[in-house]
């Protein structure tokens, strides 16, 4: 009985292990607490605004993941 549910309870805990991080809208003025950036996603979009998101690592150790927005990756000012 112990066996079973020790795996009943492993079962349902590994989907919340696996679950993605919420990604948070940034606000103008918010502090973040970044120690590392994992990841950085831009869309395409030519000269228009677009919303990226980054995945970074708080000092803590936590992963987050903050959306925002952007001018496209696709324009050059000279």
């Amino acid at each position: 009985m112990k066996k079973l549910l020790c795996i009943a309870s492993l079962a349902l805990c590994a989907p919340l292990a696996n679950a993605e991080t919420a990604t948070v809208p940034y606000q103008y003025g918010d502090e973040l607490d970044v120690a590392e950036v994992v990841s950085l996603e831009v869309p395409a979009g030519g000269c228009e605004i677009v919303e990226a998101k980054m995945t970074y690592v708080d000092s803590q150790g936590e992963t987050h993941v903050t959306s925002y927005l952007r001018q496209g990756p696709d324009c050059h000012n000279f």
